[in-house]
């Protein structure tokens, strides 16, 4: 993977040079390289980054920079060549300069650029992409087979999803069914994927993110990915199985899947799911036992944190006293301390108070201040019945805003006690 990165790169370097060198000596001559053949180093850069060259990063934005000034100086002769039209749109749609398209339109008196394309990007590009979903959506199907189909149906995909998200998933399948390993298909899965889970479509969101994490493990854009798929997780286990969660990051190697794991077990710890969080974290320490500067303090806190709900506190606590501060962020040692208060509360010994608050086998009522046996059937209990036959009679007197909380609720309940006669 390092060899082919590093060819990328020169390969990437090399075209810089040729750009350089041709631009330079005859920037508006038949000799200088074309917009269309510019455009295809460029795509050929930006998808060797969603792979996982980021050092070519850099280099595609120097490319598009220089893509941008030939588009404004060349000679809009060379516009009767549509492969150069298709390579001005792509442009505008991979991140280029909007106001470049419009200098090129402007300038356009042979109608090389369909209008209703360039009216559909002018909206979508100035934020109004909603006013176009039509234009996009009939659009789609007539440029499928062309350059410019694979971007279009990513931005209809962009501008559907507010609308109706089943829509905008079917467009970015179509993108990704017309241009398999590039940046368009890694921003339609990616896209796809955050679509399912917030539609909370649990299976389909599991079978992009498989996809996804076979594919564009190693893109810049995979950390919004890596978001998502634990959210997926945490708030759809049950259905979504352990079996799953493995499946999916069996593909990555050992640092990014511990990574996943620890962050889908720090989630189910705090939202209370003990099964899930034991789980993500062995899995964190299994896969990160063959790091070179392993720490499992992180897989050995959340592991700790979700032994507490099975009964476990003393073992929780021998965990959670053993990991080191260094070691945990400010939120994790929060998280830390509030787990170990709870361990001691449920390990601290019961005190001699609590056995002797009533020496008569008796226990008070909150509420009315009646004595009643610990035992129904003592005789206790008929004293105490018959020496208060109201509940007041030798009660202690009751704050005044609860005693009347108490009347009224004694008036209710009489009330309803007399419907319910006058019902019969």
């Amino acid at each position: 993977m390092r060899r082919k990165r590093t060819s990328t790169f020169l390969f990437a370097g090399a075209l810089a040079a040729l750009w350089g060198s041709a631009m330079a000596a005859e920037p508006q001559t038949a000799d200088g390289l074309e917009p269309y053949q510019m455009m295809r180093s460029l795509q050929f850069v930006q998808d060797t980054v969603v792979m996982g060259d980021h050092s070519a990063a850099e280099m595609q934005r120097f490319m598009l920079s220089a893509l941008d000034k030939r588009l404004r100086t060349i000679n809009p002769a060379a516009f009767d060549d549509p492969r150069n039209v298709d390579a001005a749109l792509i442009y505008a749609m991979s991140g280029g300069n909007p106001a470049t398209l419009e200098f090129l339109v402007a300038k356009d008196v042979s109608g090389h650029f369909d209008t209703r394309v360039v009216d559909a990007l002018r909206k979508y590009l100035n934020g109004k992409g909603m006013l176009a979903s039509h234009s996009f959506a009939k659009m789609v199907p007539e440029y499928r087979n062309q350059r410019i189909g694979p971007y279009l149906a990513l931005v209809a995909g962009n501008v559907a999803v507010a609308k109706s998200p089943k829509d905008a998933m079917g467009f970015y399948d179509w993108a990704r069914l017309m241009a398999p390993g590039t940046i368009v298909e890694e921003a339609a899965l990616r896209r796809s994927v955050a679509i399912a889970v917030e539609a909370n479509l649990p299976d389909k969101a599991l079978s992009y993110a498989r996809q996804y994490a076979r594919r564009f493990v190693f893109s810049p854009y995979a950390s919004q990915f890596a978001d998502l798929f634990v959210r997926l997780v945490v708030d759809h286990f049950g259905t979504i199985h352990e079996e799953d969660v493995d499946g999916t990051l069996e593909v990555m190697n050992d640092d990014r899947s511990r990574e996943i794991y620890l962050r889908i077990a720090r989630q189910a710890t705090i939202a209370g799911k003990s099964d899930l969080a034991r789980f993500a974290a062995a899995r964190a320490a299994e896969r990160g036992k063959d790091l070179p500067a392993r720490d499992d303090s992180l897989a050995r806190l959340f592991g700790g944190v979700a032994q507490l709900p099975g009964g476990k506190a003393l073992d929780a606590a021998k965990i959670l006293a053993d990991i080191p501060d260094a070691a945990l962020s400010p939120e994790d040692r929060a998280l830390r301390a509030a787990a170990q208060r709870v361990a001691e509360e449920v390990l601290r010994p019961p005190v001699a108070e609590s056995f002797g608050q009533d020496d008569a086998d008796t226990v008070k009522n909150d509420i009315s201040g009646e004595t009643v046996s610990a035992v129904s059937g003592d005789g206790k209990a008929g004293t105490a019945a018959s020496a208060s036959p109201s509940g007041k009679a030798g009660a202690p007197k009751l704050d005044p805003d609860f005693q009347t909380y108490v009347d009224r609720g004694h008036s209710t309940l009489n009330a309803i006690d007399d419907l319910l006669k006058e019902e019969k």
